[in-house]
């Protein structure tokens, strides 16, 4: 028999996918605290936009690129909200943040390359980078430095074949936003040792206490590439909508490579994605306040059971330690806590080795699930 590819096979399996399967195959309910999944619907009239489109029969074709009323409604998006001028030609529509990402490492690596990816980071991150060929190398986030990255480190781990370097601000798990010295500190470190810098912005439009900053405000020649979705600003998840910025040159690429990717993103979808963009932003504004709210009701749970963690400025995790209770075996304890407890969390080896000893909390569960989940993981040894 053939084999399979070396990238399909080296490829490791999410461990947030694998919480979600165990859960999933409980008897009994369990409250989730693993997925970043929003407890809300997308807006009213983000909805009826694709239902008009599909009562009106724009089921067929697009143009590789995204539809052109929308390219230019996220143009004029990136420009004004995320401070870096951007025509409709930078702009290609993806089928959700992570295809835009899989897309910007398809354009710039080969096998073989090296990828310095953030440790804690998302794994999607080194999963694409694996299913190409190349090689995640993990730059440390520590915690003595407010789980910041520290450019010399950074420039240790540069070699010969060190291609690109991923940042992710807000972060996914860290709830880290990084202040503008440090996102323009990255940019320039790309800039020395001639790198691609691809900048991951699912939640730039929540934050908290603190500005984002986009690399891409900071490019002067071309080398970032800047992925975004709808997916967690509008609670658009299922309808799979992102897209990549990035000079109009490789913009064209990118465009050419969706031809074999996916063909196009389905057109009810982004007419949906338009109707967010053009529409009323208040659905935007109050689930943000809520993750707000919720975060402080659970920063008060955790310090009624006496529990450690790092306070989110951005996104809607909640990274907390559990050093004091896992043995050093955070991922037998989260499924412990899963069997024994009901409350599924997302290990924080998850997101790369010196994530052990922490787990990811969801703030977009529900409330009362995510107070009760911390209730009972107080109590969980």
């Amino acid at each position: 028999m053939p084999t399979l590819a070396p990238g399909a096979e080296s490829m490791p399996r999410s461990g947030i996918r694998r919480i979600m399967d165990l859960a999933w195959g409980l008897p009994g309910p369990v409250i989730g605290l693993h997925v970043g999944e929003p407890s809300f619907t997308p807006p009213e009239h983000v909805v009826e936009a694709a239902r008009v489109a599909y009562a009106a029969g724009d089921t067929h074709y697009v143009p590789n690129a995204g539809v052109g009323e929308l390219r230019r409604a996220i143009a004029g998006k990136v420009s004004s909200a995320n401070g870096f001028a951007t025509e409709p030609e930078q702009v290609v529509v993806s089928a959700g943040g992570a295809q835009a990402l899989h897309n910007a490492f398809s354009l710039t690596l080969s096998a073989g390359d090296e990828v310095l990816i953030p440790d804690p980071g998302w794994p999607n991150y080194a999963m694409a980078v694996q299913l190409l060929q190349a090689v995640p190398v993990r730059y440390p986030l520590r915690p003595e430095n407010g789980f910041r990255p520290d450019v010399a480190e950074l420039g240790a781990l540069v070699t010969e074949r060190t291609r690109l370097v991923v940042v992710n601000t807000p972060s996914n798990p860290l709830g880290t936003v990084l202040p503008a010295a440090d996102v323009e500190a990255l940019v320039r470190f790309a800039e020395r040792h001639d790198l691609w810098l691809v900048s991951d912005e699912c939640y730039d439009a929540l934050t908290y206490e603190q500005e984002h900053v986009s690399p891409g405000r900071f490019d002067r020649d071309g080398r970032v590439l800047s992925a975004f979705s709808f997916s967690k600003t509008y609670a658009m998840t299922g309808l799979r909508v992102g897209y990549l910025v990035t000079s109009e040159a490789v913009a064209r690429q990118s465009a050419k490579l969706q031809e074999p990717m996916l063909a196009c993103v389905n057109a009810p979808a982004q007419a949906a994605a338009l109707a967010a963009l053009r529409g009323p932003q208040d659905a935007v504004t109050a689930m943000r306040d809520t993750y707000r709210e919720r975060r402080d009701l659970a920063l008060a749970g955790l310090d009624a059971q006496g529990m450690h963690y790092l306070t989110p400025e951005g996104a809607f995790y909640l990274w907390v330690d559990v050093r004091d209770r896992t043995a050093g075996d955070v991922d037998g304890w989260a499924l412990s806590l899963l069997r024994e407890h009901s409350v599924a969390v997302a290990p924080g080896t998850t997101f790369g080795p010196l994530g052990e000893g922490w787990v990811r909390l969801s703030l977009a569960t529900a409330t009362e699930d995510l107070l009760e989940g911390i209730r009972r993981i107080g109590g969980a040894r």
